[in-house]
């Protein structure tokens, strides 16, 4: 079962620094820069890094240096996006941020982000980890995360779910429709498309 043709999924690039930004954090989904994630020729020293370590052995507020080759390591993504929010509530204009990590953390940090005030120019996502979904079912509203196939149960309303391609940038989700909606039980076997 397919969905082709969808216009709204979005697409990523390796990153590199905006030469009109005047000051350029990274924000990673794990303990070091995957180096898929950055341009040819672009090193992590670029940025002021931000990782997760995901370990308690992390102190609970890292030292926080604001310049290039910087690195500060947090022991979780709520951690790091604690600080996130803090810092983009104080900052002024001309930074750039970017993401690397899988699609949901991409788009939390854009939600953070966008509620910061700043804009899809200023800043720049690499999708890079599992490809595993975050799906909003329309008929209930309920959000799943960790979705590989393209058909799965609900755990909100108990529907069959088929997993379209069409994100919803203001969700941060795919959306997923009644799979049987106009013949009932007829549910066509699931694919693991996004493993």
């Amino acid at each position: 079962m397919s969905d082709q043709g969808m216009k709204s999924r979005p697409t990523y690039a390796p990153l590199a620094p905006d030469p009109s930004g005047r000051h350029h954090l990274l924000v990673v989904e794990a303990a070091e820069v995957p180096a898929e994630a950055l341009a040819e020729g672009v090193v992590p020293s670029a940025f002021e890094v931000w990782t997760v370590a995901r370990r308690s052995a992390v102190p609970s507020a890292p030292a926080m240096e604001e310049a290039p080759g910087s690195v500060a390591t947090f022991r979780s993504v709520t951690h790091l996006f604690s600080a996130l929010e803090e810092r983009l509530a104080r900052e002024t204009m001309g930074l750039r941020l970017y993401a690397a990590g899988a699609e949901p953390f991409l788009w939390d940090v854009w939600g953070r982000a966008e509620k910061a005030g700043l804009s899809r120019q200023e800043t720049a996502f690499a999708e890079v980890g599992p490809k595993a979904r975050r799906i909003y079912c329309v008929h209930c509203r309920t959000v799943t995360e960790g979705v590989t196939s393209s058909i799965f149960t609900c755990p909100g309303c108990g529907a069959s779910l088929f997993v379209r391609d069409h994100f919803s940038r203001r969700l941060a989700a795919f959306m997923g429709v009644q799979v049987d909606a106009e013949v009932p039980g007829e549910v066509p076997e699931a694919e693991e498309l996004y493993a």
